[in-house]
């Protein structure tokens, strides 16, 4: 077979040699660092930090004050607003209506983030990139053990083709965590932004305040997934290994 593809014998040592490295990294990963890693998670989804009673322990306090209101002694009501808007613009007239309050700097200089949010966020991220590439390393093991293509016997190959795809998509399901949470500030700036132009709206920093909440559970659920995928993980590898390392049984095996 090897005569019909030439490979550089030096090359085809050094792959073979990351072969070698995937296979070594991927099998104590399996077999330790996921049981231990579901065990930390699992202890971490007991700190005081995650286990919040009262959400309005974790509210931050948006310190933008109040301003004056605006007095127009020339309109009354809000019809007549309107009709005044609507005869500037038919005149061509320039328009003079109050639609905000312009922000040029915050009084009390850059507004913060919610502290305890930021803190908690800071403990998840890394759990979840660590999640995303260790499963990557597994899924370039059981892709490498997987046998060239032949009919029949394919039974222990489809197992194969199962454990990739169930990696492929604890991947998939870890990245979108890391999107929720570029969300969530995008989300949040968003609303600070609309509280420092209209600051006598209340709607506005009580979105702010659920949006908080909202954050704070999710990130609890994100941890208890992360720990429940590792032990997915683990189960199916173990209860499956024989058949992920060798996925056809000989003739002679098949006979006995």
């Amino acid at each position: 077979m090897s005569s019909l593809l030439k490979v550089d014998n030096e090359i085809k040592i050094k792959v073979d040699a990351f072969r070698q490295r995937i296979t070594s990294e991927a099998e104590e990963l399996v077999a330790s660092f996921f049981p231990k890693k579901l065990l930390e998670l699992d202890h971490f989804l007991k700190d005081p930090i995650i286990n919040v009673a009262d959400l309005k322990e974790i509210h931050s306090a948006i310190n933008l004050t109040v301003p004056d209101p605006i007095l127009l002694s020339n309109l009354h009501d809000g019809l007549e607003a309107q009709n005044a808007k609507k005869r500037k613009l038919e005149d061509g007239g320039e328009e003079h209506m109050v639609t905000g309050t312009k922000v040029f700097v915050m009084p009390g200089g850059m507004l913060k983030s919610n502290g305890s949010l930021v803190e908690l966020i800071e403990k998840v991220k890394p759990e979840i990139r660590t999640l995303i590439e260790k499963c990557n390393t597994v899924k370039m093991w059981v892709q490498l053990l997987i046998p060239r293509i032949e009919d029949g016997n394919n039974f222990g190959v489809s197992i194969q083709e199962e454990t990739v795809a169930e990696l492929r998509t604890v991947e998939g399901e870890a990245a979108s965590y890391l999107d929720q949470t570029s969300r969530y500030y995008i989300t949040r700036a968003k609303l600070v932004s609309k509280i420092a132009k209209y600051p006598h709206v209340e709607d506005y920093r009580r979105t702010v305040t659920e949006i908080d909440e909202k954050e704070y559970i999710s990130l609890k659920i994100i941890v208890s997934e992360l720990r429940n995928q590792y032990v997915t993980l683990h189960d199916m590898i173990l209860k499956n290994i024989e058949k992920i390392k060798r996925p056809r049984s000989s003739n002679t095996d098949a006979l006995y």
